[in-house]
């Protein structure tokens, strides 16, 4: 069974980041339970029908909140439509709030205590609506003609009320601040939001780009294997065509001849396609680095591998290359970092990179299955496992020992 640690180890970055996002708005039901219905009950002792009328309206108006900011972050993501009846439901669950203060400060009960409960439940639930609807309604322009036009409409309602000028006034001005204070935080958090999912597709888009400069550096080198062969077979042919037309002898030459470089062009490309030409290690190295640093992941590569018996170079070369392949498709690395070491007559190459949480070591997959197959050519091992939480580590070792095989300082 997993686990909450699992749960939440298993995300990517920008789905933490939303998830964080999402229960930050729905504790902030909590919060306006806990600061305008809980105090509404506490100040209201002596009228407790209308204490406990209060603290119902605030809890339905917490959960509408709640409700609202979870589909409008769903619309924001692309995951629905704009809810504009979920945020016309909050609405109507505010102005019904509105209109019950009214009638309490209106027709209900005097006293100090009343109308401050009321005042308060009122500036709160408007604050806590023109919060949420700021996450429906995408513009900025839009978001201020709300928490503008609630300000003035609670000052346009405070008056008829018999409130004077200058405490309708100073109502209005405690609205708008409390209205735009909750509409910046909602919008900023939106904005982080959206910031951290752009940052994760360009840097998908990054390692797409550094796989496809992979394959180009390989269709270059099937270019260059093949277009000096392929130019010299064609003109080889057009010589033994035109010998052959004369009744020259040589023609059979000629054609023996583009039967070789056909057949050497044959091996060379199987070479290529199959990964049985040998692969330089420190070219292998640089270039891993050069691709796991253009998709955003920082790289750091240690020791050296003048002197390595050529066997040895191109086994752990296609580890470095398989390697870093895992670590651009899985997980979520922000580190990596590769290591070359010779110590008792055995070299080890030491591949370690973090956010990989979500990955398996268990069975390999084909990929490290087939690197064992080019390890055990040279008496080599490969081991691959975590190591602590979101850390993967892949280690491959190739005995030195041989005829003729030298150690190599690093």
């Amino acid at each position: 069974m997993r686990g909450p640690g699992t749960w939440w180890r298993g995300k990517s970055t920008p789905a933490k980041v939303e998830t964080y996002t999402r229960w930050s708005f729905h504790f902030f039901a909590v919060i306006e339970v806990a600061t305008l219905g809980l105090p509404a009950v506490g100040s209201t002792t002596s009228e407790p029908g209308i204490a406990r009328w209060l603290f119902l309206m605030v809890c339905a108006h917490a959960v509408a909140c709640a409700f609202t900011a979870s589909r409008a972050l769903d619309w924001t993501r692309g995951r629905r439509a704009q809810p504009l009846r979920a945020m016309a439901g909050l609405v109507t669950v505010a102005l019904a709030v509105v209109v019950a203060a009214t009638l309490i400060v209106r027709y209900g009960p005097n006293g100090e205590d009343v109308d401050t409960a009321v005042g308060t439940a009122l500036g709160g639930t408007l604050a806590f609506t023109v919060g949420t609807i700021t996450l429906g309604v995408g513009s900025r322009r839009r978001v201020f003609a709300v928490v503008a036009g609630t300000a003035v409409a609670t000052g346009l309602v405070a008056l008829p009320l018999g409130s004077p000028v200058p405490a309708a006034l100073g109502a209005t001005v405690a609205v708008f601040i409390a209205c735009g204070i909750l509409a910046l935080t909602s919008g900023f958090s939106l904005w982080l939001l959206n910031a951290v999912y752009e940052l994760d597709e360009a840097r998908e888009t990054r390692a797409r780009l550094a796989v496809a400069e992979e394959r180009l550096r390989f269709g270059r080198d099937l270019h260059d294997v093949m277009g000096r062969n392929l130019s010299v077979i064609a003109l080889k042919s057009e010589l033994a065509v035109q010998l052959a037309r004369r009744g020259r002898p040589e023609a059979v030459e000629q054609m023996i001849e583009v039967q070789r470089i056909a057949g050497e062009s044959q091996r060379e490309v199987r070479d290529v396609v199959r990964g049985y030409r040998e692969v330089d290690l420190e070219v292998e190295l640089a270039g891993a680095q050069g691709v796991l640093k253009a998709a955003g992941i920082e790289c750091r590569v240690t020791g050296r591998t003048a002197g390595l018996p050529v066997e040895v170079q191109s086994a752990l070369a296609w580890v470095v290359r398989e390697a870093t392949t895992n670590v651009l498709r899985h997980g979520n690395a922000g580190r990596c970092s590769v290591g070359v070491s010779v110590s008792e007559g055995r070299v080890v190459l030491t591949v370690e990179n973090d956010g990989a949480a979500g990955a398996s070591a268990e069975g390999g997959g084909s990929g490290l299955a087939g690197l064992r197959e080019r390890l055990a050519a040279v008496d080599g091992t490969l081991d691959a496992a975590h190591v602590g939480e979101a850390v993967f580590r892949l280690v491959a070792e190739v005995p030195l020992a041989g005829a003729g095989v030298r150690e190599v300082a690093v």
